[in-house]
């Protein structure tokens, strides 16, 4: 990357990672002169562990599927989304050279499995569309009256330019490089800032350590606030940690958590009704009926989880399964059906895959991604308040947003031009 003291552009982009880089190429495709200011000597350091390193790129799915994954201001996306869908990225990266592949939920990934690819040919294609690369952290923009005019660096140069697209990202990895400078840099201006905290983030919950690596699928989890309508719902697969829960259920439900106290309720059998699961009871208990029903519940579910289970039940699992009471097995039912942990809290958002909170949507345009407050001043990415869940929508807010974002700061700095002509 270059190092100067000042800089003249058109656009200058704040932050390398997806929506950055995105934005960037699209500013450039416009004929804009771009510069890319990052504070890594790399590109794209987030992107290298998206996907556990494979980089689930998008969800090939529809615009109206991606807005329905998304819980917070999704349809404050529906312009960027309609432009930029799925099957454009797709295209788009494939025409890149990057070859791709859908796997199960309709995750696409490079058929190479390597992320590294994704950051190589972002890389390669900034280069062939000639944006200028600067190793640089930005401290603050630049302002004339209410017009931004540029971005103070960290050692003090100023990058001057038309326009200022802020891709810098949310909080959650660090030590990426998302440390929250853009937050800071759209309050300058007068933007809002929703309170972030880690959204696709594990739970801590009490009475989880003796299942820890404990990975349980096809089961439902169901998040519940003080309302009597659940915050999520939805089957899939789960993992307990020695702090609490964690596998894809927990993230897309941590998306849900509010303020106030929520528990976790798993149903271990969400395919048996009451009905269905207490003639299987009784059925187990009546083939073994000198067996303990600690042995008998083995055959029902996992060995570490049986003694959690009589615990909620308040039986000892020594009782024999012939001496079991109609009672003390609709309490078992019960508890098989509807295993409640109360939640403590989220992980810390260092932990978490996307930041919750951030620019309030209200104040950017949807049609460009401007600001409303500061003319020449572009969002875009995970600094916004909107955030999905987890299968590739997150980065496919990144590339439409970002997108979005270069194409209106090409098209303001056009306006520009003629202004000035």
């Amino acid at each position: 990357m270059k190092s100067m003291k000042s800089l003249t552009s058109d656009v200058i982009v704040v932050g390398g990672g997806a929506a950055g880089c995105m934005a960037a190429l699209a500013a450039a495709e416009q004929g804009a002169a771009v510069t890319l200011l990052e504070r890594n000597p790399k590109l794209g350091r987030k992107l290298y562990i998206t996907g556990k390193g494979r980089c689930n790129l998008t969800n090939h799915a529809t615009v109206q599927t991606c807005i329905a994954n998304t819980p917070r201001n999704g349809r404050f996306l529906t312009a960027a989304l309609t432009r930029f869908p799925p099957e454009a990225v797709m295209e788009y990266f494939e025409a890149l050279g990057v070859p791709l592949k859908t796997e199960r939920g309709n995750r696409v990934f490079p058929q190479s499995d390597r992320s590294a690819d994704v950051i190589d040919a972002l890389l390669l294609a900034l280069r062939r569309a000639g944006v200028t690369i600067v190793q640089d952290r930005a401290q603050a923009l630049l302002l004339e009256g209410e017009r931004v005019v540029g971005v103070k660096g960290e050692r003090g140069e100023k990058h001057l330019c038309k326009a200022v697209i802020l891709a810098a990202g949310g909080l959650s990895y660090p030590a990426t490089g998302s440390t929250g400078d853009g937050y800071r840099m759209a309050r300058q201006v007068g933007h809002t800032i929703q309170p972030t905290r880690g959204s696709l983030v594990p739970l801590v919950a009490e009475d989880c350590a003796p299942m820890q690596g404990l990975s349980l699928r096809n089961v439902t989890l169901t998040l519940k606030g003080s309302g009597k309508k659940p915050l999520f719902q939805e089957q899939g697969e789960l993992l307990f940690t020695h702090f609490g829960l964690s596998g894809p259920l927990t993230l897309s439900a941590s998306a849900h958590l509010t303020d106030g106290p929520c528990t976790a309720y798993i149903d271990l059998k969400p395919a048996l009704d009451e009905e269905t699961l207490d003639r299987r009871l009784v059925r187990e208990l009546t083939e073994s009926p000198n067996r303990s029903l600690r042995h008998v519940l083995e055959t029902l579910e996992p060995r570490s989880l049986i003694s959690l289970l009589l615990s909620r039940a308040g039986l000892s699992g020594e009782e024999q399964a012939n001496a079991v009471t109609k009672a003390q097995r609709r309490k078992l039912l019960e508890t098989i059906k509807n295993l409640a942990f109360p939640i403590t809290g989220p992980r810390p958002v260092e932990e978490a895959i996307i930041t919750a909170g951030g620019v309030t949507v209200t104040e950017i345009s949807p049609k460009n991604m401007s600001s409303k407050l500061c003319k020449g001043l572009f969002l875009a990415g995970e600094m916004l308040d909107v955030d999905a869940y987890t299968g590739g929508f997150n980065l496919q807010i990144a590339w439409a947003t970002g997108r979005m974002a270069g194409l209106g700061a090409a098209a303001y700095c056009g306006e520009d031009r003629s202004n000035e002509a």
